[in-house]
């Protein structure tokens, strides 16, 4: 039976790395929804959010004897360009057209992440696992056409979601690559000093409203930092390291369907039978790439 270098079955961190990634993708979920009920402009709020999150990191490690590190800025890099590009992106996406699909746009990124992790990382896809993850983008697909006329929609809003999607392919990318020089603790904290970095100067630029956020939008900053920022990005840059790059990504699947339920019982989105049977449809085609890959690691073991 093989093992990891410190003794773990293979499986057991397999099965680790799934859960972390279920309830990161989650917990990003939550994070689109309290977004769009924030009173303030997209990169102003990437830029508080970061700004605090940044500093939490940076006392984590500090309590946990790890000092900053110039190779920590250096290293995450890529990885914080791509993710302070697509907060910038995505947060002024989900203020212009509805969460879901802001949310559901982001989710197609498999495809891109998918080709990158095959050509790049060597990693093999089977054709069973390709063909569940067409369907739950074909289900993807079904929910965005079945929203667009909502009154909350807007096709500006759809573009830099699409531009958002291309920046979070490339951030899960660079994810992956940083195993070999940083802990995801120190990816994290790096990328999320690039993203204040580059939110702060794109905020001032396009004239965005940098003044102190209510009360209220205090509150939903607090909860954006502790759920979909450490919970989200913490668990998905830990369980990075122990799935396949693509099965992460494809993961990121389960975000607009949980902002959906979300938006529908928080923000009063419209929820209708159109889009609730793709939904389904996405859940399942899910389960079965799970399912597929518990089986392969049994047969290796």
């Amino acid at each position: 039976m093989t093992t990891t270098a410190v003794g773990v079955e293979p499986r057991t961190e397999l099965s680790k790395g799934l859960i972390g990634a279920a309830i990161a993708v989650t917990a990003w979920s939550a994070g689109s929804v309290l977004a769009k009920g924030i009173d303030m402009p997209g990169m102003s709020l990437g830029v508080y959010r970061f700004t605090i999150f940044s500093v939490v990191m940076i006392g984590w490690m500090a309590g946990r004897k790890q000092p900053l590190r110039k190779e920590m800025l250096t290293k995450s890099a890529w990885g914080g360009l791509a993710l302070g590009l697509d907060i910038a992106l995505f947060f002024s996406a989900v203020k212009l057209t509805t969460v879901v699909n802001a949310t559901l746009i982001g989710s197609l990124q498999p495809i891109l992440v998918g080709v990158v992790a095959a050509v790049f990382f060597g990693e093999t896809i089977r054709r069973s696992d390709a063909l569940w993850s067409l369907l739950a983008i074909a289900g993807v697909f079904a929910v965005v056409l079945a929203s667009n006329d909502s009154a909350e929609w807007s096709l500006k809003g759809d573009l830099l979601a699409v531009a958002a999607m291309l920046a979070w392919g490339a951030y899960f990318i660079a994810s992956k690559d940083s195993k070999k020089h940083l802990s995801p603790t120190e990816f994290t904290t790096g990328t999320s000093i690039w993203t204040v970095a580059i939110n702060l100067p794109l905020a001032i630029l396009f004239g965005q409203d940098l003044s102190p956020p209510s009360a209220r939008s205090w509150m939903g900053l607090a909860a954006m930092i502790l759920i979909s920022g450490i919970i989200g990005h913490v668990l998905m840059n830990w369980s990075l390291v122990r799935i396949p790059l693509w099965i992460g990504s494809t993961f990121t699947l389960l975000i607009p369907v949980a902002a959906a339920l979300m938006a529908w019982l928080f923000l009063g989105e419209a929820l209708t039978i159109a889009q609730v049977v793709p939904v389904f449809i996405v859940i399942f085609a899910l389960a079965m790439i799970v399912r597929g890959q518990s089986a392969s690691k049994d047969a290796e073991s």
